[in-house]
């Protein structure tokens, strides 16, 4: 069972990690590249904070974004700012999810995200959980997938497995991890299933899109390349 009330603490044990990092930058380094293409550190700041705020949308039953195009324009928008300006934001909005998440709700409801995605409210925390981790990685400022919580590790690697699991691009992925930990997904495509097996972080950075997979062990055909998140 999901604990949503578990999650929020993580949320902000996250949270805090990413502060205390980030506040060790300076403007210059702001403005330098992430390690997302096309996005400087600036973009990835002010994207998990506008996340933040789309999220409080979710949880109260708004659109989580005006539009697309809107979720880009405000990115953009803010990415040029100074460091001192990026930390409140990040600050500030981490704070509003979190009085939103400390609000009595359902959390059995379905809640609708972007691009028709719906899921439990429950499981909103974890995803933004997901948010606040895998862009501390992208920041590229010391904190690597080997740094994860292993729990947090483990769901991830649960939540995206699902998330491929049918895809009809590709055949059927039988995924295990240094602990001997299992995972199916694909299954959609013809053809003989495929082995992979490495490390935790190797293995969930490849289902992210976080790393290309080469450090991976596969076998009963090639590694599938796997659609953008």
């Amino acid at each position: 069972m999901i604990d949503h009330a578990r999650d929020l603490a993580s949320v902000r044990e996250a949270t805090e990690r990413l502060l205390t990092a980030a506040a060790a930058l300076d403007n210059a380094s702001v403005a330098e590249p992430s390690r997302l293409p096309g996005w400087s550190r600036g973009h990835v700041l002010a994207h998990i904070a506008r996340n933040a705020d789309a999220l409080v949308n979710v949880l109260a039953g708004r659109p989580m974004y005006p539009s697309a195009e809107a979720r880009d324009a405000d990115i953009d928008r803010d990415a040029p700012r100074p460091l001192n300006a990026q930390l409140a934001d990040v600050r500030e909005s981490a704070a509003g999810f979190q009085a939103q998440g400390e609000l009595p709700a359902d959390w059995s409801r379905t809640v609708e995200l972007r691009n028709g995605v719906t899921d439990a409210a429950a499981r909103v925390p974890f995803r933004r959980l997901v948010e606040v981790e895998l862009h501390h990685v992208d920041l590229g400022i010391g904190y690597e997938l080997e740094d994860l919580p292993e729990d947090f590790v483990r769901r991830e690697t649960d939540f995206l497995t699902e998330r491929f699991a049918g895809h009809q691009d590709f055949p059927s992925i039988a995924l295990t991890d240094d602990s001997g930990r299992n995972w199916t997904t694909g299954g959609g495509a013809e053809g003989s299933p495929v082995q992979v097996s490495g490390t935790a972080a190797d293995l969930v950075g490849w289902l992210a899109g976080r790393r290309d997979g080469a450090a991976l062990k596969v076998t009963g055909g090639a590694l599938p390349a796997l659609p953008p998140l």
